[in-house]
This record gives structure tokens, sequence and C-alpha cells, in this order.
């Protein structure tokens, strides 16, 4: 069948057919996702099998709660962060920390403090390396930001995300700084580790027909908002991390792998009253300032909440 054939059938099926009231732009996106798919089951010569097994897949990976998971495998998360970027660049906005994903995982209501919070339970702080992390809150022309909200949030030693993982209390890596007179944020917690896609899962299993691993490096999730500018969501990276530049979300980018710096001065050791070396990361976020002249950048999406 012609491209303009099919064009015409899905005009039929979906617009012509309406005899209520129509939202325009939910037609135009139907017929035109509508569309290419029937194009590419011609194109691709899919069989009636083929194409209910795939219906069967995304419908096995919403019941599983993977759908957040697909998008960030498959790159679309990424690719509406590229759209976002050419759309800051278009309106003249430049000098911001680099946006990256923010990915299934983030949980709303995190406990807030000033200046600084720690954010693991204790737990684990023997197990692995204890981590302090701080910097300051700029808006795009280097002017420090109080009162900057910066809400952080990364996984455990075993890679697992409080909420989504009934073994931890409730918030644990999980927290809200709001940044002191001076723009300042820190917090203690550990440094988490690396992590991959449930090994049975529906996106690895269609990783694994495209010869592709499912590994993400250590990194810690952002979103860093102020009053008048552009809220920012991105994360930063473990230096060192195997899959630091092969991450399987596409998350990695130049400007969010800041030096990790290991501290083993007795004094210092002592002022921080951790016991035993540990990890210390200096890291600065800049806001643009907001404009109409860019589309907004809050997300509408359905988020946990606890």
């Amino acid at each position: 069948m012609k491209h303009s054939d099919i064009e015409t059938l899905v005009k039929g099926f979906i617009a012509d057919s309406a005899t209520g009231d129509v939202d325009a732009r939910v037609q135009q996106v139907v017929v035109r996702l509508t569309s290419d798919l029937f194009k590419a089951i011609e194109d691709l010569d899919l069989s009636p099998s083929e194409v209910w097994k795939g219906i069967e897949y995304f419908a096995e990976a919403g019941a599983t709660q993977e759908l957040g998971l697909l998008a960030a495998g498959l790159g679309l998360e990424r690719f509406l962060d590229i759209r976002m970027d050419e759309a800051d660049a278009e309106a003249g906005l430049t000098g911001a920390t680099p946006r990256t994903i923010e990915g299934p995982l983030y949980v709303a209501g995190a406990p807030a403090s000033e200046g600084f919070a720690r954010l693991d339970d204790g737990t684990e702080a023997d197990a692995g390396d204890v981590l302090f992390m701080q910097g300051t809150v700029f808006d795009a022309a280097g002017k420090p930001l109080p009162g900057a909200q910066v809400e952080v949030w990364h996984a455990n030693l075993l890679g697992n995300y409080s909420f989504f993982d009934k073994t931890q209390p409730a918030f644990n890596l999980r927290r809200t700084i709001i940044a002191d007179r001076d723009g300042r944020y820190r917090f203690r917690s550990i440094v988490p580790v690396g992590y991959g896609c449930p090994p049975q899962g529906t996106t690895q299993r269609l990783l694994d027909k495209l010869g592709r691993h499912g590994r993400r490096p250590a990194h810690i999730h952002f979103f860093v908002s102020a009053p008048g500018h552009r809220k920012l969501t991105t994360q930063i990276n473990i230096d060192g991390d195997e899959y630091l530049w092969d991450d399987f979300a596409f998350a990695s980018r130049e400007g969010l792998v800041p030096p990790v710096e290991r501290v083993s001065s007795p004094e210092q050791i002592r002022q921080q009253g951790v016991g035993k070396p540990f990890v210390s990361i200096d890291f600065d976020f800049r806001l643009n300032a907001d404009s109409a002249a860019a589309p907004a950048v809050e997300v509408e999406r359905i988020r946990a909440a606890a």
C-alpha cells in the first residue's frame, strides 16, 4: 500500500469518523502516530503475530512499571533533552549546568533542611565510602542564589532506590536542601553504585535482542530550582565507573563528571567525624533565568509521592 493511501485510510478511521467534540491537538498526534505505525507495518512487512506480540510487550512493560525505563533505554528521554537544549540555544539561553534525564525513580515530598542534610540512614556507612558533596547554586551570571532548592536522590549500595525498594526506610537517600544565604548546599551520604535493568524485565529482554547491555554508571540525581529561574533536571556521574561513558540511558554528558577527591587526612577525618577516609565532591549548579522565549522546563508526568 502506498503511503498516501495509508494516510487517507487513517484519516478516515480517526478524523473523518468523529461525530463529537474533538481535541484538535490529540487528533493531530494520534493521526500522525497511527499513520507512521501503519507505514512501518507496511514497509517492514510485519505479520499479524509480530504486531500482536508488540502490543503484548507494551502491555507487560506497562503492567510491570518499566515504560519509564524503556523510554530511557531507547533514547527517548535523551532525545527530549536534546530538543530542550536546542530550544534554549535558539532563545539565547546559555551558561546553565547541562541538563540530563530525570529517570523514573524520583519521589516527591523528601524532607527539607537548610544548608546541609544527611541522606543515608547510616546502615551502609561501614560497607561503602562516606560521601560529602557540596557547592553553590549560581545564576547564569555567577551570582549566588540564596534559598535555591536542591532536591537530591540516589541508589544504595545494592543499586536500589527507597520507596521502590521496600526494605529501605522512607526517603532514605532522598532529601531537599534549601541553599543558605550564600547559595551553598552540602550533604553527607554514601557513594552510590551503578546498577542495571531487572535481568528478566521487559527492558532488558529487548536490549538483549538489540545486543545491548542495560547498565548505568553510579550517579546522583538533582532537581535544582529558584524563583525567577528555569528549573534544572540533571545528575552527576561518579568518575571512574566502568560505564561512565557507556550508559544504557545515554545520560552521561560533559560537564557532569566532577573530580572525586579521596580524603585520608587524619585532621579532615576528625573534622568530619566519620572515623575513616571519605570521598568529597565539589559541584556548583548554574541556573538560567526564566524566559518567555523558551518552552517550559517543568515536565508534566506521573511521579511517585510518599
